[in-house]
């Protein structure tokens, strides 16, 4: 297969840049999918540098807006190049309540809702042996996807940032097995890779706590290095191309219940995802 785009969301961050590494070091144009462009670009200059790849470009995204998620989609289909590869990295925990100019709650645009306009605005120019990657968390199974307030607060009752954090994460789970389902006969793979607990800003909550968590979870917390190696596995390694629809976990598949495959609100959120998504498609 042509090494066409590979795309990757939120690759400034630490886990983002390690994925960006390993694809630009095997020689694919990179497209650095960034909200911080003059971040990225500094990192974008050291990875150049590093891998001897001239082909690593920053494009911006707002994934907490749906016309920025369309336009850097646009733009991606204007190279008239076909997409290899996409890693739906980028993810955030919102410290309070906050809704996006769409009336999304920022958490679930960012970690959910913009990751799947952006790959079913991307798929028609995915070939046989292009790979969808979904970064999704070990806190799946503590999430819940509760209509009609999902889309807009992120759960019913009151705002709880590692309750909508992982319902966004299940969401994410959700869509990989039911887009897998979906696009079977297209030659195209979509897995979620599950890092672990993973050294970024992102663990912090800025909390009196924080301190604390960090001398408890310390030893289990993984290098950016060390997190992104499953992505990159499922990205790169020969041996996954024609696997799909799993979940990963250190390299490997993780079985889970029959329950998340098969969940009974993955067609219901498809569709009402895509009641959102509609006017962008």
């Amino acid at each position: 297969m042509e090494k066409g785009l590979a795309i990757v969301t939120g690759a400034n961050g630490g886990i983002g840049i390690e994925i960006t590494r390993a694809l630009a070091q095997s020689g694919y144009h990179v497209v650095m999918a960034c909200n911080n462009v003059s971040k990225a670009q500094r990192q974008q200059e050291i990875l150049i540098n590093e891998t001897a790849n001239a082909l690593i470009e920053v494009i911006h995204i707002n994934l907490a807006s749906l016309k920025s998620v369309n336009r850097f989609a646009e733009e991606i289909l204007k190279k008239n190049k076909p997409v290899s590869l996409l890693m739906n990295n980028a993810g955030t925990i919102e410290t309070c309540f906050s809704s996006t100019e769409d009336g999304i709650e920022t958490t679930v645009s960012v970690n959910y809702l913009s990751h799947y306009l952006l790959t079913r605005k991307l798929l028609p120019v995915m070939n046989k042996g292009s790979r969808i990657v979904n970064m999704v968390s070990c806190t799946y199974p503590a999430g819940r996807i509760e209509f009609p307030r999902f889309f807009t607060h992120g759960r019913n009752g009151s705002f709880r940032r590692l309750s909508v954090y992982s319902n966004t994460k299940l969401a994410l789970l959700l869509l990989t097995f039911e887009l897998s389902k979906r696009i079977k006969n297209s030659g195209i793979s979509v897995n979620a890779a599950d890092p672990g607990i993973v050294s970024t800003n992102m663990i912090s909550m800025k909390k009196w706590f924080d301190p604390l968590t960090d001398i408890f979870f310390r030893p289990f917390i993984r290098t950016p290095r060390k997190g992104a190696s499953t992505a990159i596995e499922l990205l790169l390694n020969k041996e996954y191309k024609t696997i799909s629809g799993e979940l990963f976990v250190n390299n490997k598949i993780k079985k889970i219940y029959t329950k998340y495959k098969n969940h009974h609100l993955s067609t219901c959120l498809w569709e009402e995802t895509e009641k959102i998504v509609k006017d962008f498609l």
